[in-house]
């Protein structure tokens, strides 16, 4: 396959998509009321929100990061698509609807509405803006790596580029359109990665190749002579005797010629180059299934399967609760039943869609194992289509993919870099709407810098942060906020203090990439530690302090739970008249002065 005629193909379908969004943002700039702004007036139904929600949570994890680790880690990855899309269960049981009758905008906004704090909203700020930034890193991290695949150009020339689009967007369309451009690329993304993947399996069922066709093959092998140059520093675990070319540093040692690897881990650090043979055992980085044994059976890769299997189940369970960019979506609702109707159709869309990356994974397994020796499985996708079919065919597909990778990292920096303008802008600078543009580009500035300092976590891993720190702040937040009614600000700050300290104290080395291999599988999700240490704690704190429970209480939690055709839900909705003019008289001293029950 030329390689000039790729990169026209793929440029054209980048810009595509960019040029679609960008028309789709323009599409809403005539509507500048602050209704619309904050919660677009309202006017979209749950097909729409569900789509935009599906368009927004579908990031560079799911669209590239899932097919990179089901090639890595097969059965084992599993459970990051299956707990991507079971987190919205507990979302629709336990959140959606009483989060919506609210009648807040934010997660802050929620807190002092349900506590009357503005501590503990200044507290829920910092962490919201942190989950955004986590969660930002990885996209941006997806974007270089895409436009790098293609152009070789550097890494942050990709994020770059979606950071402009996703500014532009912002400033010139507001959530209608913002809503209307997400949904729309839910549908690019789908297509982008279901064509190619109904496409390779007809492919895959008509070959004539019974050793790459079956999972019950030996460990994959090099079908011709390649090249590896990582990176970054890697350690790779060989399992028999290799003879490999290696010009650059191997087990801490210059080298420039031929050595004779014996079966045991061997480090090579960033930029070397190493050369395999045809028919050499592809060996693998430490924490991918070395063979097909390991690679189909759960629990067969890390130091510590069972434990950080449980830890992400609990991440991803309880994190998608507390995402801040997922939660802004419900505000766009008109009331808590529609809310319910979004999560039901988000379900069904994600769980269409993950189908796909799974596949994938199975496939670049067959086609592109030789990724395994680089440690850059994230690109499994992009490469899928140019080693299975080549020539035109590997054109299309492989440009069809690029446009389905950036609508996901425009798609989900967009919601993301919201929901943290929107807190930057109304909780630490001066003004509401006129600071959102400068706290436009605080919000994603600061990723920006922090994945130009970071070595390459893989893409899904990188979500998974935000996840645990997610589960172990907002979750038990918003759970107990709206079940139980004992809960207090000093025991509500206490918790998030604890769980989300203790969270993103184990994640940031993990995201950085400085901890140990022994280390990384325990501290990259500390979920299963953190979450229950920040129930425990509000619980705790809240009865020794229960004297600051607030005396409305009752009236909040009405609010809350109380059917729709009731009419008690409340909207904020600044610089209007009528019945939608903003919280009662009576709520808003409490919600600047945080009034309790003494």
């Amino acid at each position: 396959m030329p390689q000039q005629a790729a990169f026209y193909v793929t440029i054209a379908a980048m810009v595509v998509v960019a040029a679609v969004t960008m028309l789709a943002g323009l599409y809403g700039a005539k509507m500048r009321s602050t209704s619309n702004f904050l919660d677009a007036a309202r006017t979209l139904g749950p097909r729409w929100n569900a789509a935009a929600i599906s368009g927004q949570y579908l990031s560079a994890a799911s669209f590239l990061g899932v097919a990179g680790l089901v090639l890595k880690g097969g059965v084992d990855a599993l459970w990051y698509p299956v707990g991507f899309t079971a987190g919205y269960v507990t979302l629709l049981l336990f959140v959606a609807a009483p989060l919506r009758r609210s009648g807040a905008y934010t997660l802050p906004d929620f807190v002092e509405v349900r506590l009357g704090s503005a501590r503990l909203r200044r507290i829920c700020t910092t962490f919201v803006i942190i989950v955004g930034w986590l969660y930002l890193v990885p996209q941006l991290q997806g974007a270089g790596l895409t436009l790098h695949e293609v152009t070789h150009q550097p890494k942050w020339v990709g994020a770059a580029v979606v950071m402009v689009i996703v500014t532009f967007n912002i400033y010139t369309g507001w959530m209608h359109s913002i809503t209307i451009v997400q949904a729309f690329q839910y549908w690019i993304k789908l297509t982008a990665l279901a064509v190619p993947v109904f496409v390779l399996l007809i492919h895959h069922a008509a070959e004539q190749q019974p050793p790459r066709s079956s999972l019950n093959a030996p460990s994959p092998a090099f079908t011709h002579g390649m090249d590896i140059t990582p990176d970054r520093d890697i350690v790779l675990n060989v399992t028999e005797p290799t003879t490999v070319k290696v010009i650059g540093t191997q087990d801490g040692h210059p080298t420039n010629g031929l050595v004779r690897w014996a079966p045991a881990e061997h480090k090579v650090t960033k930029g070397t180059m190493v050369h395999f043979e045809a028919g050499t055992r592809i060996p693998v980085i430490t924490d991918a299934a070395a063979d097909y044994g390991a690679w189909l059976r759960p629990l067969g890769a890390g130091k510590h399967p069972l434990l950080a299997t449980y830890s992400l189940i609990v991440a991803l369970l309880l994190g998608t609760m507390g995402l801040p960019h997922v939660l802004g979506r419900y505000y766009t609702d008109p009331d808590g039943s529609a809310a319910r109707r979004t999560t039901l159709l988000v379900l069904a869309l994600l769980g269409a869609f993950y189908l796909f990356p799974i596949v994938s994974g199975w496939l670049a397994r067959l086609y592109v194992p030789e990724l395994l020796a680089a440690g850059n499985t994230d690109a499994a996708l992009l490469e899928l289509p140019g080693a299975a079919l080549g020539k035109w065919p590997a054109l299309v597909l492989g440009g069809l993919i690029a446009a389905g990778a950036f609508a996901a990292f425009i798609s989900a920096a967009t919601g993301l870099v919201v929901s943290v303008a929107g807190v930057l802008s109304t909780d630490v600078l001066p003004g509401r709407l006129r600071g959102f543009r400068a706290a436009t580009i605080a919000a994603w500035s600061v990723p920006l810098a922090f994945m130009l300092a970071v070595s390459s976590l893989d893409l899904a891993q990188g979500v998974g942060l935000a996840f645990a720190v997610a589960a172990s702040t907002f979750c038990p937040l918003l759970v107990l906020g709206i079940w139980w009614r004992g809960l207090t600000d000093t025991g509500a700050a206490a918790g998030i203090l604890l769980g989300g300290g203790l969270a993103f104290a184990a994640v940031l080395p993990a995201a950085a990439g400085i901890l140990p291999p022994e280390w990384q599988a325990v501290l990259a999700q500390p979920a299963v530690f953190t979450v229950p240490l920040a129930f425990l704690t509000m619980v705790v704190v809240s009865r020794r302090t229960s004297d600051r429970v607030p005396g409305d209480v009752s009236r909040i939690l009405l609010r809350l739970h109380a059917p729709d055709r009731l009419g008690l839900s409340e909207d904020r909705d600044f610089g209007q008249s009528g019945p939608r003019a903003g919280l009662t008289a009576a709520a808003l001293p409490r919600m600047r002065g945080g009034r309790h029950r003494r």
